[in-house]
């Protein structure tokens, strides 16, 4: 049997975040189980695709769904396990907002097999969280990790943001601090990104006006309550800090904005940056099988409407050359690089006969090097990824 990750994705929130571009929206109690229902009937019509392949992670994602009960969260995963063969050892995550658990609920998540979760924090300062729009506080955050300890989870992710509106490199360094001595298994740490369609993207994208004036503009409240962006030099050294402090502290950089202890690397994500087989059920939901990319409908009301079987769009089958790129520019997210003989299994050539010319000009820039039979980003290399992934596009 081949292995296939399962993700699930739960649109709703109490509140969405001032930065937040995911496919999500605050929705009333009411409406989640009608989605659950549809979400439901989506995993099981598909799942006569899947009877070759055996799931070794599921990532409930969101919107928020730890909002979920006990009863609507075993309504997902009865399901799930119904209709698909599941391995014993699955690694199975739950996304979470501080404040939306109890040890009830948690109890129940154990209870059907649920064995990570992801919290998302974003800064230990409440006044940075209350600019990001987050719903909850510090101490908050607190009461929410020390419940899921006591409910017996021992694979703990916590999120973390820097460049974040207010922030100082000293008020960076002590959530770095906070979380690090709570000795989570897993930090993703992760710089702001102003996106576009979010309010943030309104107030900062634009200098053409104070910061100050476009808040107030844009956004209900006093305009003195709001903050600059730091600086590029600060930004800089708050992303040099994550480096060193986590590495200190035990925790290995396994993927650009990741970092774990020994074993707890987030096996969903790196089937994402390897190019295994994954399917995404829900609401936008993104797929990749079989070199075949899809993803599913954005609109509610066609979520709702279409039949399980119709609620995929822009179905691709990859090119070779576009399965080449990906395997690169995936690949070198990750501090193992990409390995050589795999590229040349899969393609029946050598990376150099493809990428050669590329990859000894950035190893002369000193941006890619060698390592046994792996191509990967040196830490220079690291700081200007994007700059040179962008080279192992063939078009």
């Amino acid at each position: 049997m081949r292995n296939l990750s399962v993700y699930v994705h739960f649109p709703f929130c109490l509140r969405k975040c001032r930065y937040c571009d995911f496919l999500s929206r605050a929705g009333a109690e009411e409406e989640w189980d009608f989605y659950i229902k549809k979400l439901c009937e989506e995993i099981r019509n598909e799942a006569l695709h899947y009877r070759q392949y055996e799931v070794v992670t599921v990532f409930l994602g969101g919107g928020t769904p730890s909002l979920l009960s006990g009863k609507q969260m075993e309504k997902i995963m009865s399901c799930l396990h119904t209709y698909y063969k599941i391995h014993g050892d699955a690694e199975i995550t739950v996304e979470m907002n501080p404040g939306t658990v109890t040890a009830e609920k948690l109890a129940a998540y154990r209870e059907m097999g649920v064995n990570r979760l992801s919290l998302g924090l974003q800064s230990a300062d409440n006044e940075q969280l209350s600019l990001l729009g987050r719903i909850h506080t510090w101490e908050t955050f607190l009461e929410s990790y020390e419940l899921c300890r006591g409910a017996g989870f021992s694979n703990l992710n916590v999120d973390i943001m820097s460049a974040l509106p207010g922030q100082t490199y000293a008020s960076y360094k002590r959530t770095l601090e906070k979380v690090s001595a709570l000795q989570p298994e897993h930090i993703s740490a992760y710089s702001l990104i102003i996106e576009k369609g979010t309010p943030f993207y309104e107030i900062y994208d634009s200098g053409q006006e104070s910061v100050s004036k476009k808040m107030a503009d844009s956004i209900a409240g006093t305009a003195e309550n709001w903050k600059e962006l730091p600086d590029e030099e600060t930004d800089r050294a708050m992303y040099e800090e994550t480096k060193r402090f986590l590495a200190e502290r035990g925790y290995t950089r396994y993927e650009i904005s990741n970092y774990a202890r020994k074993e707890k690397a987030c096996v969903h994500n790196c089937v994402y940056w390897t190019r295994e087989n994954y399917v995404g059920f829900g609401l936008g939901a993104s797929s990749m099988v079989e070199n075949v990319r899809w993803s599913n409908v954005r609109t509610f009301s066609d979520y709702y409407s279409l039949p399980a079987g119709e609620k995929k769009e822009n179905v691709h089958t990859l090119s070779v050359e576009e399965q080449m790129e990906e395997m690169m520019y995936l690949g070198l997210r990750m501090m193992e690089g990409v390995s050589g003989e795999k590229f040349a299994k899969t393609f029946g050539c050598s990376m150099e006969k493809i990428y050669g010319e590329v990859i000894q000009r950035h190893r002369a820039l000193g941006l890619l090097e060698e390592n046994g039979d792996r191509l990967r980003l040196t830490d220079r290399g690291i700081d200007v990824s994007n700059y040179v992934m962008a080279d192992f596009l063939l078009a």
